[in-house]
């Protein structure tokens, strides 16, 4: 091509803030191995933890995601409210996140600022200050009254400071002003994220080193959250909550793909969608050929013009908000006070 004409595909892009979901689709691109990147996956009952690494600047280039550590948690069948499952969700949340801490080398009494993100009159942004009104705070109570407060509990402040449109004032200047005050020794930020499969939306949540930047989920363009605009170690946690309407497009075409092709095979009924290019014309035609990149960008080129390449959540979102919040809220409480478990757990979460 010639210099000087290339073509941004920059909208075309997936639309994800999941680093599990780049490495996949870089692997579908390029092959099972991504120079720069390391995974190691887990799979429990019900629950399965994927954990990258991305140690260059290859690696994050090549996934569009900045380097360091990634922990991502899927289980599926939270959308049932599976309370045994949410329990054990929370124990291995809980139990990972205590090692992840310790990776990072942070201290058992170190000072913790958790800031939720998000604003709480949207239900699927509303998780950050969900999660917030659950924590178990104690960092009032080392300040006021020190020599009553156990073993097994550390500083712990929380704040949900809003959104932009509501405050009038950038997240990051809210969070920066309160830990210059507060000077805590980790932040761990917790926010709705966009995702590119309806599969792990409300079913998955992410942990990275990497900071966060507030509404980047939905194409907002923020300061970020992180070490160099904080100063301290920032920890991201976050949810898919949302898909865009690209997505959900051709997540469809690939499922009547699958369906066909389930259709005349009956040997395999929950195969994946035909890979045969002839299969694949004969059942849709002309669309049925197109690689992946080329078929979001003609489902783009489609719905942009015409304003209706929405952000779409579930409707049960309400529910699904609420039980992320408590699997989330319980595991960090057992994370950061050691004194509390899953033994007395429903006494320090609402």
């Amino acid at each position: 091509m010639k210099k000087g004409h290339d073509i941004d595909l920059s909208p075309y892009q997936v639309r994800t803030d999941l680093a599990l979901e780049s490495h996949l689709m870089a692997v579908e691109q390029q092959g099972n191995i991504i120079s720069g990147v390391e995974v190691d996956e887990q799979q429990l009952e019900g629950i399965h933890i994927t954990k990258l690494y991305i140690s260059t600047d290859e690696g994050a280039r090549t996934l569009n995601k900045r380097k360091g550590n990634y922990l991502t948690f899927e289980a599926p069948g939270l959308k049932n409210h599976d309370s045994a499952l949410q329990d054990e969700m929370t124990n291995v949340f809980a139990k990972e996140f205590k090692q992840y801490l310790q990776q990072l080398q942070i201290a058992d009494n170190a000072k913790v600022l958790v800031i939720g993100l998000g604003n709480w009159n949207v239900t699927p942004d509303a998780v950050g200050p969900m999660v917030v009104e659950n924590l178990l705070i104690t960092r009032h109570l080392f300040e006021l009254m020190p020599d009553q407060v156990e073993e097994g509990f550390r500083p712990v402040s929380a704040l949900a400071p809003g959104v932009l449109g509501i405050t009038g004032i950038e997240t990051s200047e809210i969070v920066q002003g309160v830990v210059e005050r507060s000077c805590p020794d980790l932040v761990i930020a917790i926010d709705a994220l966009a995702s590119r499969s309806l599969e792990r939306v409300n079913s998955t949540i992410q942990v990275a080193d990497t900071g966060i930047a507030p509404g980047s989920g939905i194409g907002n363009k923020r300061k970020a959250l992180d070490k160099e605009t904080l100063g301290v170690p920032v920890i991201a946690i976050g949810v898919p909550t949302v898909v865009d309407a690209v997505s959900i497009t051709s997540d469809t075409i690939d499922y009547i793909l699958k369906y066909m092709g389930n259709q005349m095979d009956i040997r395999n009924p929950f195969g994946k969608p035909s890979k045969n290019p002839k299969h694949r014309e004969k059942f849709l035609g002309l669309i049925g050929t197109l690689e992946e990149r080329e078929k979001r960008q003609l489902i783009h080129e489609v719905l942009a013009p015409l304003g209706h390449n929405l952000i779409v959540t579930p409707k049960e979102v309400d529910t699904f908000i609420e039980d992320m919040a408590n699997i989330i809220a319980s595991g960090l409480n057992m994370a950061l006070h050691h004194a509390v478990n899953d033994g007395n757990i429903e006494s320090y979460t609402h």
